[in-house]
């Protein structure tokens, strides 16, 4: 994706012409047509049978008790590998794992030393070892490929509220939510490298942080959610700027959840109270496209927390993408409440002869 593309689409978007989107022939585009899009709201997620799987399977769901009604609660945070998106569910405070090449719903069963007691984060690195933030644990309790319990980091004598984490390379970055600081742990002997943040308002100061996220080049992004805002970090902790501000504007926050980086470094920040996502540039601060909305209507949100960028699983959506619109990834959104709990949309480009 260039960024000369982008400038046109923060035209579009700062003149007043693209804020909301709306069906033609049955399908949801951002911005709008007749506009360019970029965006195509593809599919909605919330039942097995929402990935081709038919009533009547029998197998332990969530809960461990034998039932066909294999539903997701409250999406909170996502993460995925080839085949797989991973969903942390605050209902059920489960981590359901949606696949999508056996079109089936399944959940982790953690047990004993991989007891899960109140996760909230999730981070899934590239070779599928799974990092869950657990708040009432008071650690990153972690699993291997074959899902089974692997190890902890930290504990109640380093965290008090660990909320998020993300993995690059040999560091561990937790998000503390009481402590209002961003804790760097060694990925091989779980000690803490360095730490940064204390309550305020000034620059690498956080207020009640609640998601992380970092780039291909190891920088560090952060929702300061009572703060309005998303701080970016490089790999030290050292402070290197922020996006957003309070207020009903676009570019502004009401209450920013999750975030993500896609691979040309544009962020993605979910706002519950809009309930739609802004993405910004990451060299220049500036708002370039916003989607969602509130409502039921197909690509609308309702209470959304958690947002994943998928390179790798683009095959699995493919029938839903119109014609005219080439795939290039795939943007996952968590509802917390509503009838569609995990939205899918494509980023892509137009490649139709005209536009309608």
């Amino acid at each position: 994706m260039k960024r000369t593309a982008f400038v046109v689409m923060t035209f579009i978007i700062l003149s007043g012409c693209a804020t909301a989107p709306r069906e033609m022939d049955s399908v949801v585009f951002y911005p709008q047509l007749p506009q360019r899009p970029r965006l195509q709201f593809l599919h909605a997620i919330t039942s097995e049978e929402d990935i081709g799987q038919r009533q009547g399977a029998v197998m332990e769901f969530l809960l461990g008790q034998p039932t066909s009604d294999k539903w997701l609660g409250k999406s909170y945070d996502i993460a995925s590998t080839e085949g797989k998106i991973y969903v942390l569910d605050r209902k059920y405070k489960k981590l359901v794992i949606i696949d999508l090449a056996n079109r089936e719903f399944d959940y982790l069963r953690d047990q004993r030393m991989g007891a899960l007691k109140d996760p909230s984060g999730i981070c899934v690195s590239e070779d599928d070892v799974k990092y869950v933030a657990d708040m009432k644990r008071k650690q990153v309790v972690v699993f291997g490929r074959d899902n089974k319990f692997s190890r902890t980091y930290g504990g109640p004598d380093l965290f008090d509220k660990p909320v998020d984490v993300a993995v690059y390379e040999n560091t561990v970055y937790v998000i503390d939510m009481e402590k209002n600081k961003i804790l760097a742990l060694d990925k091989t002997s779980g000690k803490l490298k360095w730490s940064t943040g204390e309550l305020g308002r000034g620059e690498g100061q956080l207020a009640k942080p609640t998601h992380v996220a970092v780039d291909h080049q190891g920088n560090i992004f952060v929702t300061d959610a009572f703060n309005f805002r998303v701080q970016k970090f490089d790999q030290h902790g050292k402070f290197m700027k922020s996006y957003g501000f309070l207020g009903d504007a676009m570019g502004a926050f009401a209450r920013p959840k999750g975030l993500a980086i896609d691979s040309d470094g544009h962020l993605y920040v979910v706002d519950a109270a809009f309930e739609n996502v802004q993405i910004f540039d990451d060299e220049t601060g500036q708002l370039l496209l916003f989607f969602g909305g509130p409502g039921e209507a197909p690509g609308n949100m309702y209470l959304p927390a958690a947002i994943h960028i998928d390179y790798r699983n683009v095959e699995y959506f493919s029938n839903f993408v119109d014609k005219d619109f080439r795939l290039k990834y795939v943007v996952y959104v968590g509802n917390m409440f509503g009838t569609k709990k995990l939205n899918v949309y494509g980023f892509g480009d137009w490649v139709g002869d005209s536009l309608p």
